[in-house]
């Protein structure tokens, strides 16, 4: 199969799948919506007034001709307004993405840099060097997210001072303060994303180094560095790839606790707030944008695995 068709393929795949995702998730919200019209007129509201707020906001229709209206402002860029803001849902998601994000791709860009580096030299030197990688990524996994955000906040925020403990500084106000801000929030995403991304990467590299045309490149002359970085890397680097878009999900996921520990105004804090409220056209909007980015990921990952490796291509 040619690359287009491949690429037009998987584009194919990804939109089904995240129409279905976004179908399951309206489903399982619209079991709230009675709830939420209680919230809006409050604890003593009739039977008879719930009823009433539920048909002039459309939730007492059918199921798939809610989905299907909703689908349709969405492709438009109307994600319709708060229910107890009555703020604009998409200009308010797109500006907590952007401090998602910004605390995400640099904790993905560190931890691929590190994890490759430590799976990469604990597969070709082995020894004590290797038993050394192998414990970074046991303390890495043993060690919960939320204690590690908890002991960072309470060393270098309050007793040392050195960086904020909470709290958020854009980037356009403050640059050096954007980045203190974001420090202690990207190492814990960091920490757990080497643990698991490097071992990962050791494994494919062990087998690698082990495969017979290693051996051939080693006897014809080459030098190590070139074998390992140049060789293998290269054939362990579609798996690697693979395992850094779920690190990326992953930390997606984890930014609904780590904004809400650092008080970061992200896309977690926002999809946590709007949740305990019950704010349907705000979970909507925030279930538009994280199965996107997330079928984009996956489709990226997919199209540049098929360039790498044309055998891919077939599946």
């Amino acid at each position: 199969m040619d690359m287009t068709s491949y690429i037009f393929r998987r584009l194919a795949a990804g939109l089904v799948l995240a129409l279905t995702i976004l179908l399951i998730v309206f489903m399982l919200i619209s079991s709230s919506f009675e709830d939420t019209a209680r919230s809006i007129l409050g604890q003593g509201a009739t039977a008879e007034a719930t009823e009433a707020l539920m048909e002039d906001r459309g939730w007492a229709r059918p199921i798939l001709v809610q989905y299907g209206e909703w689908i349709m402002q969405a492709v438009q860029g109307d994600l319709g307004q708060s229910v107890f803001t009555s703020l604009a849902v998409l200009p308010e998601v797109m500006a907590r993405l952007a401090v998602t994000l910004s605390l995400i791709v640099p904790a993905l860009l560190l931890t691929a840099v590190l994890s490759v580096s430590l799976g990469v030299w604990a597969a070709s030197r082995g020894g004590i060097v290797d038993r050394i990688a192998q414990l970074i990524s046991l303390v890495g996994h043993v060690l919960p997210g939320l204690l590690i955000a908890i002991a960072l906040v309470a060393i270098f925020g309050v007793q040392l001072g050195w960086l904020p403990a909470t709290g958020y500084v854009r980037f356009g106000d403050d640059p050096a303060g954007w980045a203190r801000s974001l420090i202690m929030p990207v190492i814990v995403l960091v920490i757990p994303g080497v643990a698991n991304m490097a071992a990962q990467v050791r494994g494919k590299m062990i087998d690698e180094l082990n495969k017979d045309y290693v051996r051939t490149l080693r006897s014809r002359g080459l030098s190590p560095r070139k074998v390992v970085l140049k060789h293998a890397l290269r054939n362990a680097g579609s798996p690697a790839l693979t395992v850094m878009s779920l690190e990326f999900i992953q930390m997606f996921g984890a930014a609904l606790i780590i904004e809400n520990v650092f008080a970061l105004p992200g896309f977690g804090s926002y999809a946590f707030n709007a949740s305990l409220q019950g704010d349907i056209p705000v979970i909507l909007g925030i279930a538009v944008f994280g199965v996107v980015l997330v079928t984009v990921v996956n489709l990226a990952t997919d199209i540049v695995n098929g360039w790498l490796n044309p055998k891919a291509r077939v599946h």
